[in-house]
């Protein structure tokens, strides 16, 4: 019978919601191939993660002695090694920057096949995955004995808990002597909810000609994240964990507000998932309107101010 090895990205012992949505393609794919999911937590914080996770209904194991820090190197090794102990036959885990990060060192370590970027499973070895800033959807096929898959956490459902909550237990690998060493951990703390994980989010783009004061107002009004296109960290005009887009992170919040933003093709790629979006633009002919399920023709400096005015009203 197939093992289906379920990675939990993890910090501080909270469990990522993208593993929730991992879960679901993880699930999907035991369909297909009538395998078993486990679930494994790596790091400081484990042992908590593990238990947040069982409470799904899949045993999990709890890598935490002498793996504290994430680095990729260690990490990417104590996982292949339990891929081993546990004879796996896929691994699963959340395309983020964790999951972009482990799994490749997980498949070289292991000589198998990786299917990145997921956004459905068609059967037991094959995948839809986007290509070309999702101009393209390709089907893939993963041949190798063991498969590894990063899977598109905005394609996938959270999964709901289970009737029955699965098992924990530690499970022993060795640290390997590592060529990188931990120096520091520089955490952007922020009031606002996380980028990936907010229910809405609130976006600016060139639009802004760097002012994101009527962004940060909106956002506030909403408790929502705030967002940037790529050309707006290009500037400088905000930091790089704001960019939303093909080349930064990938959302698909209840509400997405995309205030002076064009629209180009690597910035839909990250956000064209979203359940409502919302677009504000002078420029009548902006291609963001294509995709938006409102529109407003107008300044942002303007609209923006009187929409945060009338939400607190409403509030």
């Amino acid at each position: 019978m197939a093992t289906i090895l379920l990675v939990a990205e993890q910090a501080h012992g909270h469990l990522k919601k993208a593993t929730l949505s991992a879960l679901t393609a993880a699930q999907q794919l035991a369909q297909k191939n009538g395998g078993q999911i486990q679930g494994l937590a790596v790091g400081a914080g484990a042992q908590t993660a593990a238990q947040e996770l069982a409470a799904y209904g899949i045993p999990v194991h709890a890598v935490e002695a002498g793996f504290e820090h994430a680095l990729a190197e260690t990490h990417g090794a104590a996982i292949a090694e339990a891929v081993k102990k546990l004879a796996a036959t896929d691994v699963i885990i959340a395309a983020t920057a964790y999951g972009k990060d482990i799994a490749p060192r997980v498949a070289a370590r292991l000589g198998a096949g990786i299917a990145s970027d997921v956004m459905a499973v068609v059967s037991a070895n094959q995948f839809k995955r986007a290509m070309w800033a999702g101009n393209a959807i390709a089907t893939v096929e993963v041949t190798t004995k063991v498969k590894v898959v990063t899977v598109r956490a905005t394609e996938f459902a959270a999964a709901q808990k289970g009737g029955s909550a699965g098992a924990v237990q530690a499970l022993a690998v060795s640290a390997p002597a590592a060529k990188t060493k931990f120096v520091e951990y520089a955490e952007v703390k922020s009031a606002r909810p996380e980028l990936t994980e907010a229910g809405v989010v609130v976006s600016g783009g060139r639009g802004t000609k760097g002012d994101f004061k009527p962004i940060e107002a909106l956002a506030d009004a909403l408790g929502a994240a705030v967002g940037a296109s790529r050309a707006v960290c290009d500037a400088g005009w905000q930091p790089n964990d704001l960019q939303v887009g093909q080349t930064g992170k990938v959302v698909a919040p209840k509400l997405y507000i995309a205030a002076g933003i064009s629209g180009a093709i690597q910035h839909l790629a990250g956000m064209k998932g979203s359940k409502t979006i919302v677009a504000v633009n002078k420029d009548p002919e902006a291609p963001i309107f294509q995709v938006a399920d409102y529109g407003l023709v107008a300044d942002l400096f303007k609209a923006l101010p009187e929409l945060t005015e009338e939400v607190k009203k409403l509030k």
